[in-house]
């Protein structure tokens, strides 16, 4: 019996280029209305993940369900119901804002009538109203990515497709595509997204997956995630190079994991207060110091390390 409220769902799933396995036999499930996010650093299998639930690259192995149908057989009717915002704007830079709405909704074989009012409820939402006809060319990199989000709106999907939303704008444009991506949320619109972005993470999700290798290495939500893999605080000890191994050898009880760096030391403990107090009562003088409240990063580099895989 097919569940309407799974949206997507993957069993086992696989994509291999020729003996290179991307992804590495994932099970997930997202369901209608939640935020689900990937993350994972580069080459960990999200984009070709995301391709396969686009269908627009098929599986090599395992099942996979998009909304309650099989992307190789009925990949032209999962794409109808779908919008997809890749990481980089495919926007037609010669035509007007207002023209790259029309024509794309055109591709979706609405009427012209349909498209008008679509794209001016979409310029709206987009806050490109006062930049209807202006060209692409001349729009900022936020205002873009404004534009490709309402783009990829205008066949009203059920599930939106997001690759790395806010890569490459600055902290104010990323707020507002984030308000954007709230209200469309909150109008029932699924969304799944990856990011690079532990606080993007943090702030949309209602759950992830941590992927790294071509597999699923965690699960569950933000808040989850960071009481299963971290702690309640991290006091970070900054130290002159060469100290850190003298000093982490006096704090290590202190601590239910010490991380050594090379300019600092970082405590994960459940009171980074009265951790520092034992620091400070042990003679161990660190530059600075600073106690914080553990994040994701803490999770996904514990899980995925610290070193480039590129």
């Amino acid at each position: 019996m097919v569940d309407d409220e799974v949206l997507v769902e993957a069993q086992a799933l696989v994509k291999r280029f020729g003996e290179f396995e991307a992804v590495r036999g994932i099970d997930l499930q997202v369901r209608r209305g939640e935020a689900f996010g990937f993350l994972g650093p580069n080459g960990a299998g999200k984009s070709s993940t995301m391709r396969m639930i686009a269908s627009t690259s098929p599986r090599s192995d395992g099942h996979l369900s998009v909304l309650g149908m099989d992307p190789e057989r009925d990949g032209p009717r999962i794409r109808a119901r779908l919008g997809v915002v890749p990481q980089e704007d495919i926007l037609d830079v010669e035509l007007t804002v207002r023209q790259n709405l029309h024509v794309y909704g055109r591709y979706f074989g609405l009427s012209r009538a349909t498209v008008r009012a679509k794209a001016e409820e979409l310029l709206d939402f987009a806050q490109l109203s006062d930049r209807a006809d202006a060209e692409v060319e001349s729009l900022s990199g936020g205002m873009k990515r404004r534009l490709t989000i309402a783009r990829s709106l205008v066949n009203d999907p059920e599930l939106l497709l997001l690759d790395e939303p806010t890569t490459g704008l600055d902290p104010q444009a990323r707020h507002v595509l984030w308000d954007k991506l709230f209200r469309l949320k909150s109008q029932g619109v699924t969304l799944l997204l990856t990011t690079h972005y532990m606080d993007e993470a943090e702030q949309l999700c209602d759950r992830l997956v941590v992927i790294d290798g071509g597999r699923i290495v965690a699960e569950g939500s933000p808040a989850d995630l960071i009481a299963r893999y971290s702690t309640r605080e991290v006091l970070e000890l900054r130290l002159p190079p060469g100290e850190q191994g003298q000093a982490e050898a006096v704090v290590a009880d202190l601590g239910k994991r010490i991380e050594v760096l090379p300019d600092r030391l970082l405590v994960y403990t459940d009171s980074g207060e009265a951790a520092l107090e034992q620091v400070h009562a042990r003679g161990v003088r660190p530059s600075s110091s600073l106690v914080r409240r553990s994040t994701l990063e803490d999770v996904f580099l514990r899980l995925t390390g610290r070193s480039l895989t590129e």
